[in-house]
C-alpha cells in the first residue's frame, strides 16, 4: 500500500484531490478525516510543512506540496513532477516608499525565515528577521516590522494592508515528491 500525504486544509487540498482523481485515485472526503483508504493508497491529510519531512524520512511514500515548503525545510526529497497548480510567489513587501536596499537595518516578518535569510545574504542586506505564523501582512501596521516576506497569489491581501511587492524571493507551485531512497514506484 502506498502512502500519499496531501495538505489537510488550504489552497492545495482541492487541486491535490482533483489531481489524484485524474490518476484514478478517488478520494471521498467529508472534510474531517485525517486518513482515507483509496484502493492501493492510504491518503493522509497533513500540515503542508510536515509533508516534506515525512517523505524524506520514508514515513510516507509520496507527497503533494509547494516547492516553498521543500526549500524552507531544506528537505532531501525527489521532485517527481511539477503539477502546475497553486502557483504563487514568495515576495518581500512593504510600504510603497521602501526599496530593497532600504531594508538594511529594518525588520522583516515572515513564516519563511530560512528562505528569507538566504535571499538577504545573497543580496548583502542586513535586516532582522521576525518569525511569525499566519497573518504576516498585518505585522507592519502593528508596528512590529517594517516589511514582510510572504506567499502571494493575487496580491490582494498585500494591497488590503497597504503593502507592495519589493522583491521576489522565489516562484512556487505544487509538486509531487518522493523519498530519494524509496524503491516504491507508481505511474504518476
Amino acid at each position: 500500500m502506498f502512502k500519499i500525504g496531501i495538505q489537510k486544509g488550504g489552497r492545495l487540498t482541492t487541486p491535490s484531490i482533483e489531481y489524484l482523481a485524474s490518476l484514478g485515485i478517488e478520494v471521498p472526503r467529508n472534510g474531517r478525516e485525517l486518513m482515507i483508504l483509496a484502493g492501493d493508497f492510504k491518503i493522509l491529510f497533513l500540515r503542508q510543512k510536515d509533508i516534506p519531512e515525512f517523505v524524506e524520512r520514508g514515513i510516507i511514500d509520496f507527497g503533494i506540496v509547494g516547492t516553498n515548503a521543500i526549500l524552507e525545510k531544506q528537505s532531501k526529497v525527489d521532485i517527481i513532477k511539477e503539477l502546475g497548480f497553486c502557483k504563487c510567489s514568495l515576495v518581500i513587501a512593504g510600504p510603497s516608499n521602501i526599496s530593497i536596499t532600504a531594508l538594511n537595518g529594518e525588520r522583516i516578518a515572515t513564516s519563511f525565515p530560512n528562505l528569507l535569510r538566504s535571499f538577504l545574504q545573497k543580496n548583502k542586506i542586513n535586516a532582522s528577521i521576525i518569525e511569525v505564523q499566519g497573518s504576516v501582512e498585518v505585522i507592519p501596521a502593528m508596528g512590529l516590522a517594517d516589511a514582510v516576506c510572504d506567499l502571494v497569489q493575487t496580491g490582494s491581501t498585500l494591497k488590503d494592508n497597504n503593502l507592495v511587492p519589493i522583491a521576489t524571493v522565489l516562484e512556487s507551485q505544487a509538486v509531487l515528491i518522493s523519498n530519494p531512497n524509496s524503491t516504491k514506484k507508481w505511474r504518476f
